[in-house]
């Protein structure tokens, strides 16, 4: 389930980006943000593998 967003968290973002940002920029910023927060949360559950585990599940160097 998605966190639940305050006004005042889109406020923030919103105030923070340059006088010039477009439309795409914003949904940018969201897509980022929700995507670092999910991450985080993943972290705290203890949804995360090691990265040596993830290379060598790919095959790649470590």
């Amino acid at each position: 389930m998605a966190e639940r967003m305050r006004k005042d968290q889109a406020h923030e973002l919103i105030d923070k980006m340059p006088d010039d940002s477009t439309w795409d920029d914003l949904i940018s910023e969201i897509y980022v943000r929700q995507v670092i927060e999910k991450g985080l949360a993943d972290s705290r559950a203890g949804r995360t593998m090691d990265v040596k585990d993830v290379r060598r599940k790919y095959g790649l160097a470590e």
